[in-house]
């Protein structure tokens, strides 16, 4: 039986998921590296009004980053507090649960999809996947999640279940 990730470790994992160092990680929540430190060795744990700031900050939920379960954040805008990320760096990700067992995870930097994009060839074809899947994707508009993307939006932008039970979620970040 595995071991259950600890809130310690699942905090280390996210946070270098992001590529952010434990005092990175500390600056945008506005407290020491020393307390980021305790809570990855679990000899503490943060408190529950932090909770909020650090889901953000690692690009979870509050209950994914409690519960473990990697679900991509709400759509929300940029902007709103000041800051707004360059669309050439961020990442566009997709998932993909097949209803077979398989699973397909792809991690691209946005400049590169709308380079694809505007050379028109179909992200659909870039992914290794039987039938059902390519056509979950295929009926996705990627024009559309660029445009959104443009205008501000990130987070989990699409989440579709197929009639054949695959599950796919793109997410920008």
């Amino acid at each position: 039986m595995a071991e259950k990730e600890t809130l310690g470790a699942r905090i280390a994992r996210l946070r270098k998921g992001k590529e952010l160092t434990q005092e990175g990680l500390a600056e945008k929540l506005g407290i020491t590296a020393q307390a980021v430190s305790k809570w990855e060795n679990d000899l503490s744990a943060p408190d529950i009004s932090a909770l909020p700031l650090l889901a953000d900050a690692l690009g979870v939920s509050v209950d994914g980053l409690l519960r473990g379960e990697e679900t991509a954040p709400a759509v929300r805008m940029q902007g709103q507090d000041g800051e707004r990320k360059n669309i050439d760096e961020m990442v566009f990700r997709i998932r993909v649960d097949g209803s077979e067992g398989d699973k397909v995870s792809v991690n691209l930097p946005m400049a590169l999809i709308v380079m694809l994009l505007k050379s028109g060839i179909p992200l659909s074809d870039m992914i290794q996947s039987d039938g059902s899947m390519k056509k979950a994707l295929a009926g996705i508009d990627f024009d559309m999640i660029v445009r959104m993307v443009e205008s501000g939006m990130i987070g989990r932008l699409v989440e579709v279940d197929s009639a054949d039970g695959d599950h796919v979620e793109i997410v920008v970040e």
